[in-house]
């Protein structure tokens, strides 16, 4: 058996606004345990339900009913994360019902829930509140410098901390990582932004704005932003991690959490994403057929 250290724990995106696809993969996942890497599992599944007004990161569009979501991760023993990510948040929004009322429900179930948070304002609340979730730091806080995200690994009240992705390869200063913080080290594998981008922060806080329902004048000046997302650009990316780079590069130098990003795309680019990271080859058409067969699917 593998040991926790030599498996690869993927943090998938879409617990709202994917669960039924998540509905029909996990059943395939259980069933054909083969099709896929023995070296990789799924550890957790993150989103938020549309109109969070904690919500941040993406603008949320997930209507799937929160008990669904949490029996379906609790049936397959998977974490539940909330991507409370809001990075504007006063102490008036602290009151917020809905949001309050989500993290009493996660908080009552068997295998823990998370919260990912960004605003430190929001993680304190909720540590007094809802002392039986666990919190994520946010990579919206984008931690590009590696003196910061050292101090961030080493903050208690966070059991897991996603860096900006343009860290993703600073192997020379990732390796003189203790084991305790390449435990916490959760690495963003298929970001697509531009490399050399500087409106990261801004961009999110635009987000941040328009979950308060305040209006933002931010423009993505990126190169290739009118395009939407492509997992091929995203290949090409410098702080790209593909399913090979994290069987032999990450995972023996002690790193064993990954996020795969995609809350904002459609089902059909997560199961690519789950075919790249997951699946092996020759098992991957079986794979496609069986989720593009199923007549409860839109994946487009």
């Amino acid at each position: 058996m593998n040991d926790s250290r030599t498996i690869a724990h993927y943090h998938l995106p879409g617990l709202f606004e994917f669960y039924d696809f998540y509905r029909a993969f996990l059943p395939l996942y259980r069933a054909h345990r083969a099709y896929f890497y023995d070296w990789c599992d799924i550890a957790s599944i993150y989103g938020a339900p549309a109109d969070c007004l904690w919500g941040g990161g993406r603008v949320g569009f997930g209507e799937a009913n929160a008990r669904d979501v949490l029996a379906l991760t609790r049936e397959y023993g998977i974490s539940a994360r909330l991507t409370f990510s809001n990075s504007l948040l006063s102490e008036e929004h602290l009151a917020d019902a809905k949001c309050n009322a989500l993290c009493r429900l996660f908080e009552a179930t068997k295998t823990q829930s998370g919260v990912i948070v960004h605003s430190d304002r929001l993680l304190n609340y909720l540590r007094e509140r809802y002392p039986a979730l666990y919190f994520v730091s946010s990579t919206t806080k984008v931690l590009t410098d590696f003196n910061d995200l050292r101090r961030e690994l080493d903050r208690e009240e966070f059991r897991y901390v996603v860096p900006d992705f343009r860290l993703n390869h600073a192997f020379d200063r990732l390796k003189t990582l203790t084991s305790a913080q390449k435990d916490k080290a959760e690495f963003l594998v298929n970001e697509c932004c531009s490399f050399g981008c500087r409106d990261r922060k801004a961009c999110y806080e635009a987000v941040s704005r328009r979950s308060l329902g305040e209006e933002s004048d931010f423009v993505c000046r990126s190169p290739g932003a009118r395009e939407g997302y492509r997992f091929s650009r995203a290949m090409e990316n410098p702080g790209f991690i593909g399913a090979q780079d994290i069987e032999r590069v990450y995972l023996p130098m002690g790193f064993s959490n990954f996020k795969i990003e995609g809350r904002g795309l459609g089902s059909a680019l997560i199961l690519e994403f789950l075919l790249h990271y997951m699946t092996k080859p020759e098992y991957q058409l079986r794979v496609r057929e069986e989720i593009y067969l199923s007549n409860t699917l839109d994946l487009f």
